[in-house]
């Protein structure tokens, strides 16, 4: 085995920026609406919970440790939204630009990346990792609204989100789905365009973007499991 090396040329990744984010609103059969684009982007800070160790004792020792499940949840920041959030965050539209607060929140579905740099790339572009977050609520965001003076700025607007885990073949429940480009082979970077044109949608009224299940992402990526 060689020896270990630390620090070594083109090896010092690290992440930085989100961009490309895409709402899916969920329909009542749990499949998704076509994705829209989600401008004004700031950040998504991820929470997981959960997963914490129960020890179990017997015979005067620790026996066992088992853990809780685990769920999946975040905090989206942004200077604005898709119009198709709105019934995502309680409000209902019942004629342009009239709204209705406190209505039930729609499900909807996720997906942003974030940027992957190292020591030898000129800017952050080693690759990127895309997130894919499944069957999550938002929580109501505070607004604060304030005059306008001699340093104005916009106001920021952010939403606690909780997921559902959906159903997965050949694995636990899931509320997310994580690919980096950095880890692909080449067929996983052919199924990474594959997936891309599903999410972002391509050319042709009959290329809208959709939020494909996650064992058809699985598919996309090992055919023959």
């Amino acid at each position: 085995m060689a020896k270990l090396v630390w620090d070594a040329t083109g090896t010092r990744y690290y992440e930085a920026g989100v961009d490309h984010g895409v709402l899916y609103t969920q329909k009542p059969d749990g499949t998704y609406n076509n994705g829209v684009a989600w401008n004004g982007l700031i950040s998504v800070d991820e929470a997981p919970d959960g997963a914490e160790p129960n020890d179990l004792w017997a015979d005067n020792i620790k026996y066992a440790t088992l853990r809780s499940a685990e769920t999946f949840g975040a905090t989206i920041e942004a200077y604005t939204y898709p119009d198709e959030f709105m019934e995502c965050d309680g409000t209902a539209t019942i004629v342009p630009g009239v709204h209705l607060g406190q209505q039930s929140r729609k499900a909807f579905g996720f997906v942003y990346r974030t940027k992957i740099g190292n020591d030898v790339s000129s800017d952050i572009d080693a690759g990127y990792k895309l997130h894919i977050i499944y069957n999550a609520t938002a929580s109501p965001s505070d607004k604060s609204y304030e005059t306008i003076n001699d340093s104005p700025d916009a106001i920021t607007l952010s939403w606690e989100i909780t997921t559902n885990p959906v159903n997965v073949t050949g694995y636990k429940p899931l509320s997310t789905i994580v690919i980096d480009t950095t880890k692909l082979d080449e067929d996983g970077k052919t199924a990474l365009t594959t997936l891309e044109t599903t999410l972002f949608g391509g050319e042709g009224e009959s290329a809208n973007p959709t939020l494909p299940s996650p064992d058809t992402i699985i598919g996309m990526f090992v055919p023959n499991p």
